[in-house]
């Protein structure tokens, strides 16, 4: 806990965030006020110089009195710069408790990074799920915003980890919950990291090969400088320029051909590190916290390359290409600095040979700092949610048991929670119940619960003990126009992929919805059976809904591998009302009509 938070007691997470806002904006108040001052302080400083310039003009004295008052201006503008950076600090910090209230108060929803570019259709469960998009796991999840993390944390989402990484997962995450000073510092060092930085970009930088003449060109352009130099110096000596104009036309010709040559690896340079600033940052923050777990600080000792940290090495990489970048100025290319001194050759080369002395590592720095960050968003999410558990991981067969488990994207006060139990003999679930009863909701949340277990995150659930599972949905099967694929075929070519997947190494956790509604009852009878009993004989678990009662026979069938269960609904003053609480049996009711004449769709015709 920093310093800005001495003397906090709050109970809560909305507490806490609460009144740590209330602090910054009274930290902003009065750094906008200082601001304000120091601003009309070095008006009046400019005002009273130009009154000293005027007054030495005059009478030929009075310079020292110009000198002091630019030096105090001086040490204003440093203190200035210095308060500006401090305000923009605290507006990210206030952007931080606001976006953490939004989440408290369910307000988050399509306000941040939804990640659309990690989803893919032929994904077993990513789009069924709800991963990505506005109001998904990765936005509630994601609260950093460097590319690196973002990328880091989509793929433990889309990819389940074993269980021993998990449990070195949580144990990070568990100690970065706790370290709420780290968490603000890495999101104001990295808000803006994502509008510029581009890792992928600076890796593929990083790994390509050199020039093989570098170091040759690299001397050759000083000596030839030099020698410039040193004609120019003669020319003004002896007042005899045939050397500096024989010198300046072989430097002007040698350095169109090198430029030639690597005027395309400078531009490549200036893309892949732009916004490096921010990348420093994050690296120091990640190389100085006094981590606990093993995870933590083995991130820390897979950092240092040839015995220089990376925040010093990229800063050196920082400068260089600042430095190229000023290629373009006019004082650069006006005055022959270019064309006689060889600027953009030499500082080019000089970006070649940082490439070639860190480039290789730049892949595990950035990995190092993704990972931080996604374990960062698992500890913020756990400080948020303290009620959501750890989940607990065996190996005895293929296994989810949870108590008072609900989905992790509904408001907490408002969610209704559930037990479900599969393995130990029972492997299929027939979930059966009225529209709107919370069907698929469920369904999905015992989905997104597994692939936050398998992340390393907490689960919103009283208890939740499973067995590593290869999680397949079918929820949201959607046809595609442009590909000619009707929903039918769609959804059969998914649950094909769900079936292969069950014949691999880890069993898998199916998810249906509404199995093969685009055919008639009989083929859907048949076909839901048929598929059920596949994933079933090659050891899988999972749950099937359906308003079908007639799919509700086929744990008849299943010698006791599988049960039926259902939502219901019930008339409450003229009006249906859903508890959403899973009963054991097939559903009694149906409401179909009754909701199409709450909409007034069944209405008698009229004469």
């Amino acid at each position: 806990m920093d310093a800005d938070q001495g003397g906090l007691n709050a109970d809560t997470p909305h507490e806490t965030y609460d009144e740590l806002l209330r602090r910054s904006r009274e930290r902003l108040r009065l750094q906008q006020r200082k601001d304000r001052q120091l601003g009309l302080s070095k008006v009046g400083l400019g005002l009273l110089a130009a009154f000293f310039v005027l007054r030495y003009l005059q009478v030929l004295h009075g310079f020292q009195y110009l000198l002091i008052v630019a030096a105090v201006f001086a040490v204003l503008a440093v203190l200035h710069d210095q308060l500006l950076a401090r305000i923009r600090s605290t507006r990210a910090l206030i952007g931080f408790y606001e976006r953490g209230l939004a989440r408290l108060e369910d307000r988050w929803a399509g306000t941040g990074e939804g990640g659309e570019r990690f989803l893919h259709d032929a994904h077993p469960y990513a789009r069924d799920l709800d991963l990505f998009g506005a109001g998904s796991v990765f936005e509630l999840l994601c609260i950093f915003r460097t590319r690196a993390g973002e990328e880091t944390l989509a793929r433990w989402l889309l990819e389940p980890a074993a269980p021993e990484e998990v449990g070195e997962r949580q144990a990070a995450a568990r100690e970065l919950k706790g370290r709420a000073e780290f968490r603000e510092k890495l999101f104001t060092a990295g808000d803006r990291a994502r509008l510029g930085l581009h890792p992928e970009a600076l890796t593929e930088w990083g790994e390509q090969q050199g020039p093989a003449n570098a170091r040759t060109v690299k001397w050759a352009a000083a000596g030839l400088a030099v020698a410039w130099l040193a004609s120019l110096a003669y020319g003004f000596a002896s007042g005899s320029y045939y050397a500096l104009l024989a010198m300046s036309s072989i430097n002007y010709f040698v350095n169109g051909h090198w430029l030639k040559e690597l005027d395309e690896r400078a531009e490549a340079a200036e893309k892949a590190t732009a916004d490096l600033d921010l990348l420093v940052q994050v690296l120091r923050l990640v190389e100085t916290e006094p981590f606990g777990c093993e995870r933590l600080r083995g991130l820390q000792v897979a950092l240092p390359a040839d015995g220089r940290m990376p925040s010093e090495a990229v800063k050196r990489l920082d400068r260089i290409t600042n430095y190229l970048e000023q290629r373009r100025n006019m004082m650069v290319r006006g005055f022959g600095i270019n064309s006689f001194l060889f600027y953009s050759v030499q500082w080019t080369l000089a970006a070649e040979e940082w490439r070639k002395e860190f480039g290789p590592a730049i892949r595990g720095w950035l990995a190092s700092v993704g990972e931080t960050e996604a374990l960062a968003a698992f500890g913020c999410y756990a400080f948020e949610h303290p009620r959501d558990v750890w989940p607990e991981f065996v190996q005895d067969g293929a296994c989810l048991d949870a108590e008072a488990l609900a989905h992790p994207l509904l408001p907490e006060q408002k969610a209704v929670r559930n037990d479900v139990k599969l393995g130990d003999g029972l492997q299929l679930m027939v979930l059966s119940g009225p529209n709107m009863s919370g069907k698929s909701t469920f369904v999905r949340g015992i989905g997104v619960n597994a692939v936050l277990a398998q992340c390393g995150a907490p689960v919103r659930a009283r208890r939740l003990r499973m067995s590593p599972l290869a999680v397949g949905a079918s929820i949201c099967v959607l046809d595609s126009l442009q590909g000619g694929v009707s929903r039918f075929y769609a959804e059969i070519k998914r649950l094909k992929l769900i079936s292969d997947l069950a014949r691999g190494p880890i069993p898998v956790l199916f998810l249906l919805d509404e199995l093969l509604s685009g055919t008639n009852s009989h083929d859907r009878l048949k076909g839901t059976e048929l598929v059920v009993r596949n994933l079933v004989g090659h050891g899988a678990i999972g749950l099937v809904t359906t308003h079908d009662l007639a799919l509700a026979c086929i744990p008849e069938s299943m010698d006791g591998k599988a049960r039926n269960s259902h939502f219901e609904d019930h008339l409450e003053d003229g009006r249906l009302v859903f508890d959403f609480t899973l009963m054991p049996g097939v559903v009694q009711t149906s409401n179909a009509l009754k909701l199409m004449e709450s909409i007034g769709l069944a209405e008698e015709p009229t004469a």
